[in-house]
């Protein structure tokens, strides 16, 4: 019954060429892709990001919080054994995977080289959170260098056994993370970026004699749902300043897409819509108080029934008597939540903005100081927390979208939700250009 915010499904794909005709068949995992000539399969995953060294708030992801005989299931040992066996099951020739961290990549996927086979990978040059790609070097290799654009990763490949001669054999795999939140005109610079990168790459470095019909496949998380400015690019070939997203135009001119627009790779099964790729406990009906849709949307406020929650447990944190003869969080109060929701004090924007709210300044930047060597964030001696400080640390966490942290700490300290309801999105996606046909769909 636990549910997790990692992709429940990952968008994978048998992609033909153009010459082929064939009915796209549909996979139920567990399934491995056919090898079918001149053909490429790719598979999309975000792995919602490693916590061996990094990401170490994962386990509230898990709602509810795990028993403690249970919590290897969000460990990253066991999540990475979850990954290793489905990856080598479905013996894609190209991996894409979103999220993965640069302090412990190595080590993290090397089941991937060493167990599967994929001895060939590029991972993103940025950020905390990066795509990478891995493939097998006896099925495809490179035709160009990797292109590194705003979250957005190009690989071009031939296929090792392909028999067909000249440009026509290349093909073009674009590795997306785009932006989150309300960053919707970021996420179409992100992928107009991308896809344009990859006609350029055609026409200019690999000299295509048709480059408008590359063989391109744009995968990964769009961080988006049907409604979503990079979606209208992707599906429509264009998306203009006449586009609202969250209220605001996504564009400031007309972006059109160098090719026809992309099919998307899922809805070439027949009699089957495609599948959420997130399944996730419903929380935000029960959280956020809905006097308004767009009140509660642009800048929500807690419903009763969370205000309620937060007035127990607060009271019965506060141990500090005021002369007005009521109870604040002391310190030592402020640390025995921090230990029961974060396992420890010191991590986690709870702590930060506890921190400030209880008296801690930032010290005055010193330009001879690295930014590493300042003093850390500490809760002062004598620092107080007060009820409506504490409501708003947490209000400061629905708004930065932080639903599901929110709820893990309400059950931690002994206010569960009453969650009934799941929410499903299609945020994981899979396009082909219409030079390529789908053979299989998994």
């Amino acid at each position: 019954h636990h549910l997790t915010a990692t992709a429940a499904t990952a968008p994978t794909m048998v992609a033909l060429g153009s010459s082929v005709s064939s009915a796209c068949q549909h996979l139920v995992s567990p399934a491995t892709l056919p090898r079918l000539p001149g053909s490429l399969s790719v598979l999309s995953y975000n792995v919602l990001l490693p916590n061996s060294q990094d990401g170490w708030w994962n386990y509230k992801m898990y709602y509810p919080p795990l028993d403690p005989d249970d919590t290897h299931h969000s460990s990253w040992e066991g999540r990475s054994g979850l990954l290793r066996e489905r990856i080598g099951l479905i013996d894609a020739d190209v991996v894409c995977l979103q999220e993965v961290s640069p302090l412990s990549f190595e080590g993290d996927f090397s089941f991937m080289s060493e167990e599967l086979g994929y001895d060939a990978v590029e991972m993103y040059k940025k950020g905390r959170f990066r795509p990478a790609t891995f493939w097998k070097t006896s099925r495809v290799e490179l035709v160009t260098p990797p292109m590194h654009k705003d979250r957005t990763l190009l690989t071009s490949f031939r296929l090792v056994d392909d028999d067909e001669a000249g440009d026509e054999s290349n093909w073009h795999v674009l590795n997306c993370h785009l932006q989150a939140g309300k960053q919707g005109g970021r996420r179409v610079r992100q992928v107009v970026e991308g896809v344009t990168t990859a006609f350029k790459t055609a026409k200019n470095k690999l000299k295509e004699r048709e480059p408008e019909q590359l063989r391109l496949v744009v995968c990964g998380d769009f961080n988006g749902g049907d409604e979503c400015g990079a979606v209208r690019y992707i599906e429509r070939g264009s998306v203009g300043p006449d586009f609202l997203e969250d209220g605001e135009a996504v564009a400031s001119k007309e972006k059109a897409m160098p090719m026809p627009p992309l099919r998307d790779a899922t809805r070439d099964v027949a009699g089957r819509p495609p599948p959420p790729t997130m399944v996730v406990s419903e929380l935000i009906s029960l959280m956020i108080d809905r006097g308004s849709i767009e009140t509660a949307y642009m800048e929500p406020q807690f419903s009763e029934e969370v205000l309620d929650r937060l007035d127990r447990i607060y009271s019965g944190l506060a141990s500090h008597e005021t002369e007005e003869g009521g109870k604040v969080m002391s310190k030592s109060d402020a640390e025995r939540w921090l230990t029961t929701i974060n396992l420890r004090v010191g991590r986690g924007s709870e702590f930060r903005s506890a921190a400030k709210r209880m008296g801690w300044a930032e010290p005055e930047a010193d330009p001879e100081v690295e930014k590493g060597d300042r003093p850390p964030i500490v809760i002062p001696e004598g620092g107080t927390l007060g009820r409506d400080d504490f409501v708003a640390v947490y209000l400061d966490e629905l708004r930065q979208g932080k639903f599901w942290g929110v709820a893990w700490d309400l059950a931690a300290l002994g206010e569960p939700l009453d969650v009934t309801g799941v929410f499903e999105a299609r945020y994981d996606r899979m396009y082909r250009s219409e030079s390529v046909r789908t053979a299989a769909v998994l």
